[in-house]
């Protein structure tokens, strides 16, 4: 360790004031290449239930679907309960959990443009296989590619995101990961609400655009500058100091140039970086990156998403009146994220949590409500009902497009030391993927057994993380990346957990 200057777990002294740069145009277009990582993402979400909705896809593949949709007495809200068609939508989760456990080492020893061009390729041939699958298998082996894409996506692009970003912007410019991922869904409604008039093979055309983003973003990973605190990490000093300056637009980048070199120095002593997250250093770093994205998805969006022409067509709405439906959901979601990405940098994102999360609890309640009284097995929605539980479910999705949407993503991203931030967000990425794969697969059988009481149960989890951002999220805003361990060791719970020499070492 150099002369003291930083103690066990990452940078112990403060050179956030020392700091100088600007927003140049080298970070906005890196920036901007990069999110489109999320788009990738964003449209699978979307394109996924659009598809399972069209009657000629479900023929097809899903033979006892379609027949039960078709089935005049069929239950409401169990029509499109089937473990084959949730195993469709599920299995790229799986396959993005497994995967990105092994881009952490990509990652950390190749760079984050490595881990973001093996997600782009790994896309590129699971859409081209599901735009010309023949039979179930070939369909889920597309889907198990797609998967393998997101879960290195997803792994890097964040980190590449938070890394480049200045400061005191970090939380906006890491956004752009969140708001390509909800243009990538509404950009999918929309692709479904034209594809389904193009019968039999509109689905093909559905699925098969997804290689476009993933064009991109391999393109990309092969254009943009790596970031300087990965070269840093990797030896190439110099470098790293080269990149900072075209980010930043000065040369005096001292101050920051030497936080990253402090880190590095500490990063490279850890040889087993999973083995070393696990420590009680640690821990209050583990407990985010796991909590933040299983409340992510524990909101219940992901069910919304996948699944709302699926959803509104239970509800009663026709064919195209639920795709519509579900486009407007997708548009309302992009909007609201551009309302955080202008906040949350002003307000924190504890501020932006909070309020969502009341809004969500609401939202929620007054869904369930409705469809208990007003809609049953074997009727539909009025057109009045229909109406507002449309305005419900966006503002549902509006408050989560400030909140959890992005800031799940944002928060774990900036918290991680450097020497196991590779680890950190590989956990984050697991997490998240682990609880949408389950939620995916549960979601049309929990549909069949709650009914309306579905939003009772993403409402309770609702309330319980609001509760534990109020009390365990310290403020991050402003705070530099690798300045971000000083947080835990002030923080009126977390202080006491850590060891005792990490929080002596808070006054260094």
């Amino acid at each position: 360790m150099a002369g003291g200057s930083f103690g066990p777990t990452g940078v112990a002294k403060e050179r956030a004031e020392q700091y100088q740069g600007k927003v140049t145009s080298y970070v906005i277009i890196a920036c901007l290449v990069a999110a489109i990582g999320g788009a990738i993402f964003g449209y699978d979400i979307g394109v996924s239930g659009g598809v399972t909705s069209m009657d000629e896809f479900l023929e097809e593949f899903f033979k006892t679907v379609y027949d039960k949709k078709k089935q005049a007495h069929e239950s409401n809200y169990c029509k499109y309960d089937d473990q084959g068609l949730a195993a469709f939508t599920s299995s790229l989760y799986l396959a993005g959990l497994v995967s990105t456990l092994a881009a952490s080492p990509i990652t950390r020893n190749y760079g984050r443009r490595a881990s973001i061009v093996c997600g782009g390729i790994s896309f590129l041939v699971g859409a081209a296989l599901n735009a010309g699958a023949v039979n179930l298998p070939m369909l889920l082996a597309g889907r198990i590619l797609l998967g393998v894409g997101i879960g290195f996506g997803n792994q890097a692009v964040p980190l590449y995101l938070s890394e480049v970003a200045p400061t005191h912007l970090r939380g906006g410019l890491n956004m752009m990961f969140q708001l390509a991922t909800t243009l990538g869904i509404f950009t999918a409604n929309m692709v479904n609400y034209g594809t389904q008039q193009l019968k039999p093979w509109g689905w093909r055309l559905s699925l098969g655009l997804a290689a476009f983003p993933a064009l991109l973003m391999t393109l990309g990973g092969y254009l943009l500058p790596e970031t300087p605190n990965s070269l840093v990490e990797r030896g190439l000093t110099e470098r790293g100091r080269r990149v900072l300056e075209k980010l930043r637009g000065t040369q005096n980048v001292d101050a920051e140039l030497q936080d990253m070199v402090d880190a590095s120095e500490l990063a490279n002593s850890i040889k087993h970086p999973f083995r070393n997250i696990l420590q009680k250093q640690h821990r209050p770093q583990l407990v985010m990156a796991v909590c933040m994205p299983m409340f992510q998805i524990l909101t219940g969006i992901n069910s919304i998403l996948f699944y709302a022409p699926v959803l509104f067509q239970t509800m009663g709405f026709g064919g195209n009146a639920s795709l519509y439906s579900s486009a407007l959901t997708g548009a309302v979601l992009v909007l609201s994220t551009l309302i955080s990405i202008a906040l949350v940098d002003k307000l924190g994102r504890r501020a932006l949590l909070i309020s969502g999360g009341v809004q969500m609890i609401i939202c929620q309640a007054i869904v369930s409500v409705i469809l208990g009284l007003k809609f049953g097995d074997d009727q539909e929605l009025s057109k009045g009902y229909s109406i507002v539980v449309v305005i419900f479910i966006c503002l549902f999705v509006v408050a989560f497009g400030w909140s959890w949407g992005p800031l799940g993503w944002t928060i774990p991203s900036e918290i991680f030391p450097l020497e196991i931030r590779s680890a950190g967000q590989s956990i984050t990425v697991a997490v998240n993927l682990l609880f949408t794969f389950v939620i995916a697969q549960a979601f049309l059988s929990m549909l069949c057994s709650f009914k309306f009481g579905i939003f009772l149960f993403f409402a309770g989890w609702v309330l319980v993380m609001t509760v534990f951002v109020y009390f365990l999220l310290p403020k991050t805003k402003g705070v530099p990346i690798e300045e971000m361990t000083l947080l835990w060791k002030r923080h009126w719970f977390w202080k006491k957990v850590l060891p005792e020499a990490e929080s002596n070492n808070s006054s260094v």
